[in-house]
């Protein structure tokens, strides 16, 4: 099991970093929208008629993976593959248009087959595809599932790494000098323990504000006080070990002992917690995101789509949040699954 976590957390990485490269829609947020195809099922294909756009600036290959990329295109929905017709944009577009080319486009748009693999460019026509649907603002679902693994994972690292910093160090401190030190860290990590870990992320959360980085430090902040007091335990025992009072003896400083003796003896522990809270980080961020304290629109995150469409599943548009949601339960359990897996491989006592 904590092979195929493995594999899926790799997958999730892959489609991560290159982003905006390889997603359908490659505007900033995969925010194209067009609301005469809100709400289509997997599977919709839409006819567009295509003008080019002249003011749009040069970007990046790096700024595009970042960021994404203004369209150099303006879409204009005709058809879709469910034979919907766009009669008011037809007109629209005829309107600019002597009356042999409007009776001309007409003609080929009614009766245009999306089974068919025909040459749009005489036309200035593009089809889409929309293998997972498209939401109640007519967005590319499969391009915001996308950009939101980017945003699910970056929140989970970063956090992770915030509470790896800080339970470590304090962790490391209260267990080695004990005394005066180790009862103020104890009594700190008594009082963040007793609080809710969900009312104390929305508590930081009101604090430092809404949004993208404020939300990896609301995570952090909270999920640092379980890695501590395992970190403490862990050196309390190692720190009357052999090697660590020869060190004593040989007159080493207690930074080099911590850092050089005692951290690399305990990274096991802090590997398999750091996954764990990898798992609570993605978890809090949906979490955050469905209550509207998370990242904000239109940042595409798995919790703000199911948000926005919680109540779809009454209305026969189910996928909208089985979508999202089966993201996050599927990176959830792979990084629970890692863990385990770790926590076996690392158990000396075990092997």
């Amino acid at each position: 099991m904590a092979l195929l976590g493995l594999i899926f957390i790799l997958f999730c990485v892959g489609i991560a970093i290159p982003g905006y490269l390889i997603t359908p829609d490659s505007t900033p947020m995969a925010n194209d929208m067009h609301l005469e195809i809100a709400k289509r099922k997997p599977g919709f294909k839409a006819l567009f008629y295509v003008e080019a756009l002249d003011s749009t600036a040069p970007t990046s290959w790096f700024d595009k993976m970042l960021y994404g990329a203004p369209s150099k295109h303006n879409l204009t929905y005709l058809k879709g593959n469910d034979g919907a017709i766009s009669e008011l944009n037809l007109e629209i577009l005829g309107s600019s248009m002597n009356a042999q080319d409007r009776e001309a486009l007409e003609t080929y748009v009614k009766n245009y087959d999306f089974r068919k693999r025909e040459d749009l460019t005489s036309y200035s026509l593009e089809q889409k595809a929309y293998r997972f649907g498209t939401d109640r603002y007519g967005n590319d679902l499969l391009s915001r599932m996308m950009i939101g693994t980017r945003i699910s994972l970056s929140v989970g690292l970063i956090s992770v790494f915030i509470s790896f910093v800080i339970g470590t160090f304090l962790g490391m401190i209260a267990g080695y000098y004990r005394g005066w030190v180790d009862k103020a860290v104890m009594w700190l990590v008594n009082v963040i323990w007793s609080l809710p870990t969900l009312l104390l992320v929305v508590a930081l959360t009101f604090a430092l504000g809404k949004g993208f980085w404020q939300i990896f430090v609301a995570v952090g902040l909270s999920m640092w006080v379980e890695l501590a007091r395992i970190v403490r335990g862990q050196v309390l025992s190692i720190r009357e070990q052999e090697y660590v009072q020869a060190a004593k003896v040989m007159g080493f400083g207690d930074q080099r002992i911590l850092w050089k003796h005692i951290l690399p003896n305990i990274s096991g522990p802090i590997i398999v917690i750091c996954a764990a809270n990898f798992a609570s980080a993605i978890l809090l961020e949906a979490g955050l995101s469905f209550l509207g304290l998370g990242v904000q629109p239109p940042m595409p995150s798995w919790g703000q789509m199911l948000k926005d469409h919680f109540t779809s599943i009454v209305w026969g548009y189910e996928y909208l949040s089985l979508i999202p949601g089966i993201a996050i339960m599927l990176l959830v359990m792979s990084f629970n699954f890692l863990g385990n897996g770790l926590r076996d491989a690392l158990d000396v006592k075990m092997n």
